[in-house]
């Protein structure tokens, strides 16, 4: 086993579980809860989805799309709760393609991976782009097309060079970015809140005349729905850096209920905030008003307090890339120790300095910057792959839900620190309910003027990414490759289930 240098007994049990479950201790082991928490918070990020998404619900749906948030934040609840159960038992680096494959097969957690895999990647590409107008707007610069792509491989650089360092420096960058977030979501939050309050509390049973089409109103607040879907998740990096926290068995399972609490209590303060600040909602849902967080900030600050604003929101971004780039590079390390992807001996070798794989690292930059140069040619190009990376994320969800009722069914008892007893079948059930449902939401076409690869766009990048996975799988069998525990969740009759450390 690799010791690091002062480390404590508790750590050594954490080695010791490590190893029973097939792995050697390669990454720092030193995380406690708050940094976990910290890095599954900036991932989550109500800062970045919700200034950017929000002109989007508040159109779509007016404002009553306030209340999608507690309806999407109790269905998240009930997967991480299952969430909680899985890492518990198995605390191992690369989360959802490890609980995947402990809890099915080899198969079931390469597919799983896979999708996961690209979904994460993807993602990296669209929040660094998404950042590029804010820091255009900050430094008073014009927001060209190479001025937004220059800005999102900034980002990843800069993210790319701190996860490379590894867990200690990840851990100081994702509490700085906590500090940012609360900065950006409470304080802003409450200032609009107590001073800049234009709104009766009445509007958030109305749509103002958000645009309802055939479907009623049902069919826009589905839509403007997508808001909240898109937001609330992230939590499951806490256990993607399961190798890198102290007694992860117990303190992962609470990082994840706190990342989801706190992100919910933060984003309905600053969801509430906005919508009571727009000066006339009734102009956002007419389109007079386009961008209401900007009409809000220039409302409401001085030129100095909106670069402030500004500044934190960027700092936001940063973390929130961070993060996401940090649970893309474990993923792609926990595959390579498998030996299950091309390159895995480069992915799987750590950094005897930094206790992190530079190989993971490197694919982690390479690939998101790739995808943003390729918006130059497409300006309509990434706006086709961003719809595959929330849609990818909430399947590798529920492969993981799936995998885990189909375990129990089979014998499955979590033996972790933290289990659900006799409420875990009835939560499994209702997450995976609650999980397809959101897929559906997120996969129904909402465009039918538009051609049909644009209207079923989500559909297609999603089958398209499977297709591949599963073409790969047929032709190459990558998931036969390495001799790594599978299946062991569900005891065989000679063979039980690890115990919890």
């Amino acid at each position: 086993m690799d010791v690091q240098p002062g480390q404590d007994v508790a750590v050594d049990d954490d080695v010791r579980y490590l190893e029973r479950l097939g792995y050697r201790q390669q990454l720092s082991r030193v995380m406690g809860i708050w940094p976990n928490f910290a890095l599954g918070f900036t991932y989550l990020s109500p800062v970045v989805g919700i200034y950017t998404l929000f002109a989007y619900a508040l159109a779509t749906g007016g404002g009553a799309s306030f209340w999608a948030v507690p309806i999407v934040v109790a269905g998240q609840l009930m997967v991480v709760l299952v969430f909680g159960e899985v890492v518990s038992q198995f605390p191992i680096a690369g989360g959802i393609y490890q609980w995947a494959r402990r809890l099915n097969s080899r198969g079931y957690g390469w597919f799983t991976g896979w999708m996961y895999t690209w979904a994460l990647l993807v993602t990296v590409a669209a929040v660094s782009y998404g950042a590029g107008p804010y820091v255009a707007d900050l430094f008073g610069a014009n927001a060209s097309k190479w001025f937004v792509i220059g800005t999102a491989i900034v980002l990843i650089a800069i993210a790319s060079t701190i996860n490379l360092f590894g867990a200690r420096l990840l851990a100081k960058a994702a509490l700085i970015g906590l500090v940012a977030e609360i900065i950006g979501a409470v304080v802003i939050g409450l200032y609009l809140l107590i001073f800049e309050h234009k709104q009766a509390w009445s509007v958030l049973v109305h749509h103002q005349g958000a645009v309802t089409g055939s479907g009623g109103y049902l069919g826009a607040f589905l839509a403007a729905a997508l808001m909240a879907i898109w937001i609330f998740y992230g939590f499951e990096a806490c256990g993607d850096v399961a190798e890198e926290v102290k007694d992860p068995s117990r303190r992962i399972p609470r990082a994840m209920l706190m990342t989801l609490g706190v992100g919910a209590a933060v984003s309905a303060l600053l969801v509430l905030a906005l919508t009571l600040s727009v000066p006339s909602i009734t102009a956002v849902t007419s389109g007079a008003d386009a961008d209401p967080v900007n009409t809000v900030f220039a409302a409401s600050f001085g030129n100095v307090a909106h670069k402030f604003a500004l500044l934190v929101i960027v700092l936001a971004f940063i973390s929130c890339t961070l993060a996401i780039q940090a649970a893309a590079a474990r993923l792609l390390f926990s595959q390579g120790r498998d030996g299950v992807l091309p390159g895995s001996s480069l992915l799987s070798r750590v950094s005897p300095r930094f206790h992190m794989s530079p190989w993971a690292v490197a694919v982690a930059f390479v690939v998101p910057a790739a995808i943003i140069l390729a918006t130059y040619s497409r300006p309509d190009a990434l706006t086709k792959i961003i719809s595959f990376a929330t849609v990818g994320i909430y399947i590798g969800f529920q492969l993981v839900v799936l995998a885990a009722l189909l375990a129990r069914t089979r014998g499955w008892k979590p033996a972790g620190a933290f289990s659900l007893g006799a409420w875990g079948l009835p939560v499994n059930i209702i997450a995976l309910a609650y999980g397809v449902g959101a897929i559906i939401n997120l996969c129904w076409p909402r465009t039918p003027g538009a051609a049909w690869y644009d209207n079923y766009i989500v559909i297609v990048s999603a089958l398209a990414v499977a297709a591949v996975g599963v073409i790969y799988m047929i032709l190459l069998r990558p998931q036969e490759k390495g001799d790594s525990p599978a299946g062991d969740a569900v005891p065989a009759t000679s063979t039980a289930a690890p115990a919890s450390p």
